[in-house]
């Protein structure tokens, strides 16, 4: 079962069962063809909706949508993030990141970031060469860096702490 948030308004219970979804215990009856990657046609009660995937976070259930040209965007939780939130240990309330750790021992090839820099998730905060591969280290949430604790050339072990978020 997935509990499906549209707007943070809209909230619905989907659950495959069958030939057909059902949304809100109902059966949903439609036709689906897709037309190329990530757009589909829809077909619903003889009403027909053109579909395409604008963003798709499959980590996060989070998802943007845009159909017959207007943008939609949606939140999903499946039935174990519906657990946690039923046992009072959601995820989705989020946990404050205190800090950067190296995840295996090896050579700062970079650095991209300074103290006070604001910086969102997914930013690159800087590169590990390890192994000879190079690892790409990200901002694990939005933050604002405190202290920068590496410098280029710096060899660190897994667990040292390279980067320090206010």
């Amino acid at each position: 079962m997935y509990r499906i948030q549209v707007e943070k308004g809209n909230t619905y219970q989907v659950e495959n069962k069958g030939e057909f979804p059902l949304v809100n215990e109902q059966p949903l009856q439609w036709d689906v063809l897709r037309i190329a990657p990530g757009r589909y046609h829809i077909l619903v009660d003889n009403h027909s909706f053109n579909a395409e995937v604008v963003k798709a976070d499959y980590q996060a259930k989070s998802f943007t949508f845009r159909i017959n040209n207007r943008m939609y965007h949606l939140s999903a939780k499946d039935r174990f993030d519906l657990l946690l939130e039923k046992m009072g240990m959601s995820n989705t309330t989020g946990h404050k990141i205190n800090d950067l750790k190296a995840p295996m021992p090896g050579l700062i090839l970079s650095v991209s970031v300074s103290e006070g820099q604001t910086v969102k998730k997914g930013d690159t905060l800087l590169v590990l060469e390890a192994m000879k591969m190079e690892n790409v280290l990200k901002a694990p949430a939005n933050a604002t860096i405190k202290a920068v604790k590496v410098q280029k050339g710096d060899r660190v072990e897994k667990n040292t702490i390279l980067i320090v978020f206010a």
